[in-house]
């Protein structure tokens, strides 16, 4: 499973979420993230419909095809939930 992470310098939403997500890598080294820039990664951004709302977690299996995706700000039980619920996808 793997996580695509899009947010922005200027989201105030995404300064939140980063120590959450900190925390959920370091607890899941197995996990694979990266992290996409709203303002420039425009080709990921709009290969995966990013909206206009930040920040958005896309969560893919292991042959890249979307499971879910959160957006705005979401508690770490939440992302945890998911991550457990997907893990050997």
């Amino acid at each position: 499973m793997k996580v695509y992470k899009f947010g922005a310098v200027w989201c105030p939403g995404c300064l939140v979420m980063k120590p959450r997500w900190k925390e959920i890598e370091a607890e899941n080294p197995w996990l694979e993230t990266r992290y996409f820039d709203y303002d420039t990664s425009k080709e990921m951004v709009d290969k995966f419909n990013i909206g206009k709302v930040l920040p958005v977690f896309v969560f893919l299996d292991k042959n890249n095809k979307e499971i879910t995706r959160l957006i705005g700000e979401v508690s770490k039980d939440s992302i945890m939930r998911i991550v457990r619920d997907n893990k050997d996808l």
